[in-house]
């Protein structure tokens, strides 16, 4: 593997932002908009992995599924997670590639759809606690789940769809990722954090009914092909203390002792930035040199050094 290799995680406002309808236009714009820091990468010669959050993608799937299940049967949630790997890679694949050949970059794309080995025995699929999909009244909830399977819960809002959301162990295709990486191939991999799969005795690879946090997946995939540096691009310019509080206090630098540190306590807060930090600290801690926490239109400067919250030994 060459030594200059980095995993990208887009989060979701890459693709959808709130507020927005959501249509398939509005989601190829805002993908073309999200991949300049990309290009500029492939342009310096890194060797690129790309992951992608599928969040509002699924929660649609699942509205269809559940609208359609009357005509046509409804599709397991593992399949669905399949399903957005594939679409979102293609328009992913089909943006960047666009985008590298306006810029004068002779590289090429190619979406892969993952699998993700998870611990049939993990706690949390026991705990179905992830909240996916539309916001529903308690009658239509609970109707679904009994038509349907699975379990909702009252979320804010309203209530939702809830299910597991499983530690990934290692990303099955590994080595197909890891060549097409070392070859200078941009590769798009473990969308949606992939598809959750265990290891049957007697089947081999199996599905789970799960969700595989995106920015963990990333971490994983970085650690199997060897990767340098991983990138988790967000809605924020860095991480914070005290985040939305008159003492908030933005984070330039942390070694993997002091995130984990912040993750014992509760400065980081209650919302999505303290995974990206555990997923940032497990990266490095399993070998990454570092990992940068960054808003989506800073990745290039966060790879230099100049934004964002490194991460580092």
């Amino acid at each position: 593997m060459a030594s200059k290799t980095i995993v990208i995680a887009l989060g979701g406002n890459a693709l959808a932002q709130p507020g927005e309808e959501g249509t398939i236009t509005q989601q190829f714009k805002h993908t073309r908009e999200s991949l300049g820091a990309v290009v500029e990468l492939a342009r310096e010669g890194w060797h690129i992995a790309i992951v992608h959050g599928n969040g509002p993608q699924v929660g649609n799937e699942l509205i269809r599924n559940e609208q359609s299940r009357h005509l046509v049967p409804p599709l397991p949630l593992g399949v669905l997670v399949a399903s957005t790997e594939g679409w979102i890679g293609y328009m992913i694949q089909q943006s960047l590639q666009n985008a590298l050949r306006r810029g004068g970059v002779e590289r090429q794309v190619v979406t892969m759809v993952t699998q993700v080995i998870v611990d049939p025995q993990d706690p949390e699929l026991q705990r179905p606690t992830k909240p996916i999909g539309r916001t529903m009244d308690e009658q239509t909830a609970r109707s679904l789940a009994a038509e349907l399977g699975g379990e909702v819960a009252q979320t804010k809002g309203g209530w939702r769809r809830v299910v597991p959301s499983p530690r990934p162990t290692a990303i099955v295709e590994r080595e197909m990722i890891r060549s097409l990486v070392g070859q200078g191939h941009l590769v798009i991999a473990a969308g949606g954090g992939g598809c959750p799969v265990y290891v049957h005795e007697r089947w081999g690879l199996e599905g789970i009914d799960a969700v595989v946090d995106k920015d963990r997946a990333a971490a994983i995939l970085g650690r199997d092909i060897g990767a340098d540096v991983l990138v988790i691009l967000t809605d924020v310019d860095r991480v914070y203390l005290d985040y939305g509080q008159p003492t908030q206090r933005a984070l330039e630098r942390l070694t993997v002792a002091e995130a984990d540190a912040l993750l014992a306590g509760s400065e980081l807060g209650s919302g999505s930035m303290a995974p990206k930090v555990e997923a940032a600290a497990d990266f490095v801690r399993r070998g990454g040199t570092r990992a940068i926490i960054a808003r989506l239109d800073q990745g290039r400067e966060a790879v230099a050094g100049r934004a964002g919250t490194e991460i580092v030994r």
